[in-house]
């Protein structure tokens, strides 16, 4: 069967809970598609006020308080509703390792981020966050399964235990589950926990 048609057969909710009130953050981590992070009514719904978008081949306009006096040859620019974050991977093979590290990174610090009390930072509550890709059902649920995974060894040892919850909290059919994530993301995240396992062996990084 093919990717088009298991998406069709097994539809899914625009955006999924996948973690409620996480230790150290005390906020809720959604996993969505283009059309969940899109839905800025959905957005406030859920009180999420972080997006990290984790795909190249998706560009989202999030402008809410446009720039005064923009010049017409300019893109629309200015804030949106939430802090909006990209990291952007191909959904498959070709992504350098890193890549997958900083992800996890770009996450985390998006969570410990503190923004001054200016006007030009519209946006300061902390709020929940959405990580999301094109239909939120590989790259960000590799992103997501690696936050998990290094920050809560103790309820996820590996790898795969934490992609088995989102696969369960985010609607994944048994039947997609050779492509959600695609196997080559997994063997990028496992080595990229490996690398940061290493680092905070060695004393850099964050050790939980």
């Amino acid at each position: 069967m093919t990717s088009e048609k298991i998406k069709k057969r097994y539809p899914r909710p625009p955006i999924s809970l996948i973690e409620s009130n996480i230790p150290g953050w005390e906020v809720d981590i959604y996993i969505g598609g283009s059309k969940g992070v899109a839905d800025a009514e959905l957005l406030e719904k859920h009180n999420i006020k972080v997006v990290l978008n984790c795909a190249i081949n998706l560009d989202i306009n999030l402008v809410h308080f446009e720039e005064a006096n923009t010049p017409e040859h300019l893109l629309r620019h200015g804030s949106g509703r939430v802090r909006y974050f990209k990291i952007g991977l191909i959904d498959g093979a070709g992504n350098p390792e890193a890549m997958i590290l900083a992800g996890y990174h770009l996450m985390r610090s998006a969570l410990d981020q503190e923004l001054p009390e200016k006007a030009s930072y519209k946006v300061r509550e902390k709020g929940n966050i959405l990580v999301n890709c094109r239909g939120g059902r590989s790259r960000s649920v590799t992103i997501v399964a690696l936050f998990l995974h290094l920050e809560y060894p103790d309820r996820y040892p590996t790898l795969e235990t934490a992609i088995a919850h989102i696969r369960e909290k985010r609607e994944l059919h048994p039947d997609e589950w050779f492509e959600t994530p695609k196997p080559a993301l997994i063997q990028l995240a496992e080595r990229a926990a490996e690398m940061e396992k290493t680092l905070r062996q060695a004393g850099f990084g964050r050790t939980p």
